[in-house]
């Protein structure tokens, strides 16, 4: 499995970016890819678009984009996931989870970022973590935390608890945006029974 992994350095950017998803390795995998597209096409296809200097000046990019991201790649392999807690992950999650209940938000959203750094598929995290933002009125970053679990394969188990959290980040918008219906007195039953006394009178 290790050398299965180890072959994602044969591209820039990918290790990051196959293993971990991130958006960094993604943008250095594309100007990897759009600077060989440039010194293939500058060297074999319009050679004569561009001095023989210039091209050696693209190769060298290129080189240097390579070495320079497999060396950092090299040093900062991404470890592999892990599937379940270990004791350090799960004392953060107790942790999290206690501050949380505590209404602690600051302390409770540092430990849940903290904890889904090390285990990024951590539903349980990930969930708790949607909950406390939908708590403290980040219905944005909330709705995009479940949207973001509800796509990932931790997020299989807790289905229905995503479609409760997102019901009640509907709720949440409603009243947010006055949408709701206003809490009044029902006035025309009111008027309808002091025309009855009225009339009986």
């Amino acid at each position: 499995m290790r050398a299965i992994r180890s072959l994602t350095l044969i591209w820039p950017g990918l290790p990051w970016l196959w293993l971990r998803g991130s958006a960094m390795g993604l943008v250095l995998a594309l100007a990897f890819a759009v600077t060989l597209d440039a010194a293939l096409i500058t060297t074999w296809i319009w050679n004569e678009l561009v001095t023989l200097p210039a091209a050696i000046g693209i190769w060298t990019v290129v080189g240097a984009i390579f070495v320079v991201s497999t060396v950092s790649a090299i040093r900062g392999f991404p470890p592999p996931l892990a599937l379940a807690r270990d004791a350090a992950t799960d004392a953060l999650f107790v942790a999290a989870r206690d501050a949380y209940l505590s209404r602690d938000w600051t302390a409770a959203e540092a430990g849940l970022r903290t904890l889904l750094r090390r285990s990024p598929t951590d539903g349980e995290a990930q969930l708790l973590l949607a909950t406390l933002l939908r708590r403290v009125g980040r219905v944005t970053e909330a709705r995009d935390a479940l949207g973001k679990l509800s796509r990932a394969d931790s997020g299989a188990a807790w289905r229905g608890a995503i479609a409760a959290e997102l019901s009640r980040l509907a709720a949440a918008e409603q009243v947010a945006d006055g949408d709701g219906e206003p809490a009044s007195l029902p006035i025309r039953a009111a008027s309808a029974v002091s025309a009855r006394r009225g009339a009986a009178a």
